[in-house]
């Protein structure tokens, strides 16, 4: 695999890790998440960097396949450039239904 690549992938991960460490001894309720504005900017920050490092790895190779890597890209792109219209609500979906099975993905793909 190309190094680039790699460490992208590598970013992405860090960024898994550093979100679900904001959850770490607490339970999981999105009433407490949306009242933590210091958590809803910090996971905001990792979905920039893991949209970021997924739209470096397409421009590097077109043919590399993410699940919902252009849904990726978008969110990023809405939290960027489009900050006043992101919901709490979508944020959080996406934290608890999507980002366990992206992180799994990006395990495989580092490690098969």
């Amino acid at each position: 695999m190309d190094k680039e690549i790699k460490t992208w992938l590598y970013d992405i991960l860090q960024s898994i890790s550093e979100i679900e460490s904001y959850f770490e001894g607490q339970p999981m309720i999105f009433d407490i998440y949306k009242n933590d504005i210091k958590t809803k900017r910090a996971v905001e920050r990792n979905f920039e960097i893991i949209g970021e490092a997924v739209n470096r790895i397409l421009k590097k190779d077109v043919g590399f396949y993410i699940e919902n890597a252009q849904k990726i890209i978008g969110t990023r792109n809405r939290i960027a450039h489009g900050y006043d219209k992101i919901s709490d609500d979508l944020i959080w979906s996406i934290v608890i239904n999507h980002l366990p099975k992206l992180k799994a993905e990006i395990e495989i793909l580092l490690y098969k």
